[in-house]
Order: structure tokens, then sequence, then C-alpha cells
């Protein structure tokens, strides 16, 4: 498999060998198949080491008062915190976001080369807080506006809701049934799909819980034209990071 391409430096030791110890007891070459026969979907319920979860929680509680909150009538509410805010204050999630042992397993999964995302995209690597009533996201996809494919990486931080991801697989596979399907999960597990073939939710939260998730987004070809990124930054500023964030990062 080609090298993986480093944009914006490598990992910390520590999250590379966290990563790369936990990753040899996957049996990559059944996942691939797994991911490639669901319409490049896979679910793993135990993906990280309890103390890099514990990480992620630490991770959590250090950008908090950084969440930027937002609404959009019938589709979204919630709070998210932006990979420029993570730089900042929790440079754990960064390190891991640029493993190379963690993106050579993922290029297994999807069977391409895979880089990470431009250092100016707040979607890179983010946190969203689901934390007041109602709080949730409506049927969509990861709408890639590269010029290439982008995979996102969903991980469980913090459940302590009733929230699923409610999902339909195959929506963009001619000739194949949809398969539809809910799973709740659990801090430390995984879900790895091609976000441009996925349509999802995640359902509303109900009152005294909370859910934090971390994302992080790779692609197979970093370069966006400008009309695209007009649209991608907006979306960004309005749905998600605010426009401080989004067209200014944090000094």
């Amino acid at each position: 498999m080609a090298a993986v391409r480093e944009l914006d430096g490598g990992a910390p030791p520590d999250s590379d060998q966290a990563m790369a110890a936990r990753l040899s007891v996957f049996d990559a070459p059944t996942l691939r198949r797994e991911f490639a026969g669901q319409g490049a979907f896979l679910y793993l319920r135990d993906f990280l080491t309890p103390e890099v979860t514990a990480q992620l929680v630490a991770a959590v509680a250090a950008v908090s008062a950084s969440v930027n909150r937002n609404y959009l009538p019938g589709h979204k509410q919630g709070g998210s915190v932006s990979r420029h805010t993570i730089d900042r204050l929790a440079p754990f999630i960064a390190g891991l976001y640029r493993s190379p042992a963690l993106m050579r397993w993922l290029e297994e999964l999807a069977s391409e080369r895979l880089q990470m995302s431009p250092p100016d995209d707040p979607h890179a690597y983010a946190l969203y807080f689901y934390t007041r009533p109602g709080d949730h996201i409506g049927w969509h996809y990861d709408t890639s506006y590269y010029a290439g494919r982008r995979y996102t990486l969903l991980i469980g931080v913090i459940d302590e809701s009733s929230c699923h991801l409610e999902y339909q697989r195959h929506t963009r596979d001619a000739g194949v049934a949809i398969v539809p399907g809910s799973l709740q999960i659990p801090p430390g597990g995984l879900v790895f799909f091609d976000g441009d073939r996925l349509r999802h939710r995640i359902t509303p939260l109900a009152a005294g819980e909370m859910r934090v998730s971390l994302t992080f987004e790779y692609v197979t070809d970093p370069t966006m034209r400008l009309w695209r990124r007009v649209i991608s930054n907006m979306k960004d500023a309005v749905a998600y990071f605010g426009f401080r964030q989004v067209f200014r990062r944090d000094a």
C-alpha cells in the first residue's frame, strides 16, 4: 500500500504507539471485507482502549467552555468544537488524528490511499456536544466538497443518553436494497463510513442526558474548487462552528 502523506506533522509518540498496539488485535482483512460488503460502513463497539478513551473524556472537559451552539429549525440543534480550538486546548486529539498507524489501518479498510484534511478545514477533527433536551441532527450525508471522497471516523466519547445513530446503507448503490439500522455508540466505539454513501441522523436528546462524539475526516484528494470552498465555509460557519472559528483561527 502507498505510504501515507502527512499534511501537517506527525503524531506524538504516545498517540501513535497506543493506536498501533490497539490496532494489532483486529483482523484487518476480515474488517475490510465487512466494510466493503456493507456499502462502505463498519461498526466496532470496542475500538479504543479505556486509557485512550479517558484522554478523550479529559479533552471534552478541556474544551467545554468553547462549545459553539447552533440551531437550524427542522434539522439541527447542538454544540460543536472545531479542530482549531482542539489544537489549542486538547492536542491529544490532534495527535490521534495524525497517527500514521491509524491512517494505515483505515487505508486498508477503505482499500485506497487516504490523506488528512487540509489545515484550514475545521471539520478535520471536531467534537459534537448534545447537552440540552432536543439536541439532534436530522437526516443527512457527510457530503464531500473535495475533489475526492471524504471518509468519516465517528468515535463515541461520552454517552449518557437515549440517542441513537440511525442510518440507511446502500441509498446510492444502484440495484441494491436499502438497509436501515440503528445503534448507540459507547465510549471508545467506532463507526467508519464513506460520508457520501451513508444517510444518517442522531435522534433527539432527552432531559438530563448528555452525549459527546468525536469525528475524524480523511480525504482521497484534498483539493477543492473555489465555489465549493465558499459553500463549505458558509455551511460550517452557520451550522457548526461560528464565523470566528471558520474564517479566523484562534491565536
